[in-house]
């Protein structure tokens, strides 16, 4: 395995950081999760423009040029060999010397960002998974619209993993957070959708929220596509602020993420979405999602 790893290719056990890294410190950093197929990272500019957007709002870079990273993650999967993978892209503040040491006057220079890109073999779904769909449960933790950080790809994954873990010990495939206002956000690790009478409706993720708060939903880029895929099917497409009841009463649920694409819930905790198995127009975004991913990679590689 070739790491691209600040600028060169190492091999993997010699990828290493500083411990004084602000990522290894103190979890100041962002990540990406890409696909990809054919060759090629399915959406690359979009995740790269996410990133740069959260860099840039969190304070972390003020300029972030994006072509560059582009072509690195390219010139990973091709120094790999990949076709089909799993990419993952992780940006730290680097050095700690970003921070203000007490009683000094002026902060010292940053130093450069630590960049690293990683190529693995894409996670195995079987196909049962998506035939039958997936049980969900309940964050007990609450996200929350104040925290500036909400709603950003932080390496800061510990509360949510945790509540990955609880999920899985009790049967469950994800764990679905409410806000402190109690509205559905997303899954720990994914976007999540209901279909109630035919419309297709999602809570709104950071810079679609109104009103004071700003929305803690990161604005997923297979969540994007999927939107996209339901104007295209002739769905109705909404953003808009969902309850438990709305979530517990609906026809179909089902959440997306780049490893997932489109994965039908059945069931929350004890109570059966629809007819408790998959539903019709969550397979028929699925199938879409799928035939779009494999058009424009497929496009890209030639």
């Amino acid at each position: 395995m070739k790491i691209w790893l600040n600028g060169r290719f190492v091999e993997l056990a010699d990828a290493k950081v500083s411990l004084f890294d602000a990522g290894f410190q103190h979890g100041v950093g962002l990540f990406e999760t890409m696909t990809a197929r054919n060759g090629s990272v399915f959406r690359a500019m979009t995740h790269l423009e996410r990133l740069k957007e959260s860099a840039v709002q969190l304070g972390l870079l003020e300029v972030l040029q994006l072509e560059p990273l582009a072509d690195a993650i390219a010139l990973t999967l091709d120094k790999n060999q990949a076709t089909q993978a799993r990419v993952r892209l992780t940006l730290t503040a680097g050095d700690l010397r970003m921070l203000k040491s007490p009683g000094v006057a002026s902060e010292a220079p940053r130093s450069d960002p630590t960049i690293a890109i990683v190529v693995q073999p894409p996670t195995p779904y079987p196909a049962e998974l998506f035939a039958r769909g997936v049980r969900v449960c309940v964050a007990a933790a609450k996200l929350n619209g104040h925290d500036p950080f909400a709603g950003h790809k932080t390496v800061w994954y510990w509360p949510r993993l945790a509540e990955l873990q609880l999920a899985a010990s009790m049967g469950s495939a994800e764990s679905i957070f409410f806000t402190t206002a109690n509205r559905v956000a997303c899954g720990a690790v994914s976007n999540i959708f209901v279909v109630s009478s035919g419309v297709v409706r999602t809570p709104p993720a950071r810079g679609e929220g109104t009103g004071r708060a700003q929305s803690p939903v990161l604005p997923g880029v297979t969540r994007g596509v999927v939107l996209e895929c339901a104007k295209e099917l002739g769905l109705t497409a909404e953003t808009g602020e969902l309850t438990i009841d709305d979530l517990l009463a609906a026809d179909e649920v089902f959440l997306t993420n780049s490893s997932w694409g489109v994965l039908p819930v059945v069931a929350v905790e004890r109570t059966s979405i629809g007819a408790g198995t998959p539903g019709r127009v969550a397979q028929s975004l699925r199938k879409s999602y799928l035939e779009v991913v494999e058009s424009e990679t497929a496009a890209s590689d030639g």
